[in-house]
């Protein structure tokens, strides 16, 4: 978040669980269908970018920035906050500060892949989707 942009997510003692079931409803006129395509491409979506998030940080920024709006689109608020926080830390080139933030997006993205796996009784997003996406992390300095 930026002073110029507000954020529209709810404040982190407002987020019961993984997925705003409230908002992803009215995003998917309550089409239970849509709802179950939608949060399986999410979850997909979430290994793949966590996966390109290597290398220079405007490659994160960039990673980040996508994740961001997928999250905010299915109500995953906190992988919404965890990826704005990737996303400016890399942009200000702060490399501890993205370390962190990639530990917490991916614990994050984990609880919202194993909350739509619980939801529909498997996992859309592969069988090594569960495991941490941060021993493919690296930096490399600018």
């Amino acid at each position: 978040m930026t002073a110029s942009s507000p954020s529209i997510s709810p404040a982190a003692d407002e987020m019961p669980s993984s997925i705003d079931e409230d908002h992803l409803h009215r995003m998917t006129l309550g089409d239970r269908s849509l709802e179950r395509e939608v949060l399986e491409i999410f979850a997909r979506q979430t290994v793949v970018l966590l996966g390109r998030m290597r290398g220079m940080l405007p490659a994160f920024a960039a990673a980040a920035h996508t994740l961001k709006g997928s999250a905010r689109g299915v109500g995953a608020w906190r992988v919404a906050q965890a990826a704005e926080r990737v996303e400016q830390a890399a942009r200000e080139g702060r490399t501890v500060a993205v370390t962190a933030a990639i530990a917490e997006l991916e614990a994050a993205s984990s609880e919202v892949r194993a909350a739509i796996a619980a939801r529909f009784g498997h996992c859309a997003d592969g069988p090594d989707a569960a495991t941490g996406a941060l021993d493919r992390v690296t930096i490399e300095p600018i």
